[in-house]
């Protein structure tokens, strides 16, 4: 062909169909490629300038067979493209890091739900110890997934955590014995000594006369979290060990039984659930003594201003952090709500593209073209 000629084509009634199945595997998703076909209605090409008269009757001749060509190449392409996302997919992270000692077990439970505006995905969501992998088993997956968790439709991104999941967590810690603490300074420290408590515990005293003390608190069961559509709390079971510092020796005198019910308040800090705790009451029972009965009604404010000004800080410390959510790799939340209901908390929230210097450390790894999504814990 002489280099002064052009080469026109035209593309008319091009009909393109995919047939998909997507589903769980192993805890990631597999996406499948059942058909794929191109049909080209019709192809014009058309040769102009130099000797174009010359080639234009070898052009038309197989225009049958370039018109197959193009419908081949592009099947392919499409093919190769659903190849390259399904290795993308079966890549997905299986865990979410959280700390040292616990991660998110973000696989994948069911097959997921395709609507007309949404797809929703069901994710085990439980906590895992981090150096083994190793689930705390609870009931947290659904009978059946809602046609929406967010009421209207109006956010592009709803996550759905059942309580079972927030229980997982306390099982965790607690297992990992992280839910105790010792307790040796407290505001105004002569509360530490046994003089102070000479008219709350006259034998104590007398034992151990002017002896400094701490007092060691362990929780005796996992917390159990409770969510409602208006409440959402706790309750904790501790024992309160009160110990004589006496030369070398630590000498536990007394074990008192807590049952510790607090109020909690949920918020989302970038892509991280957090909250705070208060103290709402308490109750207590002497399980054990080395002095003899105690008056445990002269004991209430001391063991009250312990809770208040030790444990509730010490657990609003760490639920300030958060966890992370099962959130886009690249995205974060954007004008994120929280709705309450029977046994469960949603997230409802807009997602927006983060840049990639700022992109955060963790989460599931998605492409920035990812279609709204439903996610249930």
């Amino acid at each position: 062909m002489s280099a002064d000629s052009r080469l026109l084509g035209k593309v008319e009634g091009m009909e393109i169909g995919l047939s998909l199945g997507l589903q769980s595997n192993e805890g990631g998703l597999k996406l499948s490629l059942s058909e794929c076909g191109c049909h080209v209605k019709d192809i014009s090409i058309e040769l102009e300038g130099g000797a174009s008269w010359f080639y234009q009757g070898m052009v038309n001749a197989f225009k049958d067979q370039i018109g197959a060509s193009v419908e081949s190449t592009i099947s392919n392409k499409l093919s190769e493209g659903v190849s390259d996302l399904d290795s993308f997919l079966q890549s997905l992270p299986k865990e979410i890091p959280v700390d040292d000692k616990a991660a998110l077990n973000v696989t994948f439970t069911t097959d997921p739900i395709l609507r007309d505006s949404s797809i929703t995905f069901e994710i085990d969501g439980l906590f895992t110890k981090a150096e083994t992998n190793q689930v705390l088993k609870s009931s947290s997956l659904r009978n059946s997934a809602p046609s929406s968790i967010c009421p209207g439709n109006s956010k592009m991104l709803g996550i759905s955590l059942d309580e079972a999941v927030f229980n997982s967590a306390a099982a965790l810690y607690y297992n990992a014995e992280f839910m105790q603490w010792i307790v040796d300074k407290v505001p105004g420290q002569d509360l530490l000594n046994t003089a102070r408590w000479r008219f709350i515990i006259p034998q104590l005293y007398r034992k151990y006369p002017n002896q400094d003390m701490n007092l060691n608190i362990s929780l005796s069961s996992p917390p159990v979290v409770k969510i409602s559509e208006q409440y959402v709390g706790a309750n904790v079971n501790a024992d309160l060990v009160i110990n004589v510092l006496e030369a070398d020796q630590v000498i536990p005198v007394a074990c008192i039984s807590l049952e510790i019910r607090g109020s909690g308040a949920l918020r989302v800090m970038g892509n991280n659930l957090g909250g705070s705790v208060k103290l709402e009451d308490f109750s207590m029972s002497l399980k054990w003594s080395n002095i003899g009965n105690l008056h445990l009604h002269l004991l209430q404010p001391i063991v009250w201003t312990v809770i208040q000004t030790v444990f509730v800080p010490y657990a609003n410390d760490h639920l300030e952090k958060g966890f992370p959510l099962p959130i886009i790799h690249g995205f974060t939340l954007e004008k994120a709500e929280i709705i309450c209901s029977s046994s469960e908390i949603t997230v409802c929230s807009d997602i927006a593209y983060l840049d990639s210097s700022q992109h955060p450390r963790s989460g599931l790894s998605l492409p920035r073209s990812a279609p709204w999504i439903n996610t249930l814990l």
